[in-house]
């Protein structure tokens, strides 16, 4: 199985980010948008991040528009909701597929490891998957789990 590592992905930007950037560092993979119910997730994500950044952690953000076409605009309109309306100061990256034929290879990899209630399938936004420093991944959250009931996991996970 590749790891997760191995992978690349395009920022926000449309910059490619190779995934051995965050060797080393725990990381935290959510699928998010712009116009859902969860999408104040983003201020528990940043504070989240935040507090735990020094110490090897970093989120990555990945909009998806798969689920009640709930991130429909381009660039600019997901800059808006991430960095000025939520602050968002974590990695953001541009609008994938999550699910089926064309799911980006960091969520093919993270869901054949690890398989949630409906099996690969993503249920919704917000859905988040912890990976170790050496690019295993650890442990998958449901997209209602709130950003603050992942503190011991990312303190043990950084191994504190």
């Amino acid at each position: 199985m590749t790891n997760f590592l191995d992978l690349t992905a395009k920022s926000l930007r449309g910059q490619p980010v190779a995934m051995k950037e965050f060797t080393g560092k725990v990381v935290l993979v959510v699928n998010t948008a712009s116009k859902c119910g969860l999408t104040p997730q983003y201020e528990g994500l940043e504070a989240l991040y935040k507090k735990y950044k020094d110490q090897g952690f970093v989120i990555l953000g990945f909009p998806c528009n798969q689920f009640g076409q709930q991130e429909p605009g381009g660039v600019s309109d997901i800059e808006q909701t991430c960095l000025i309306n939520y602050g968002v100061s974590f990695p953001m990256f541009e609008k994938i597929d999550v699910n089926g034929a064309g799911a980006h290879p960091i969520f093919d990899l993270l869901t054949r490891a690890l398989p949630g209630w409906f099996g690969r399938r993503v249920k919704w936004n917000f859905t988040k998957f912890l990976i170790g420093r050496d690019g295993t991944p650890l442990k998958r959250f449901a997209p209602t789990t709130q950003p603050t009931k992942l503190d011991s996991v990312v303190q043990s996970a950084l191994g504190g």
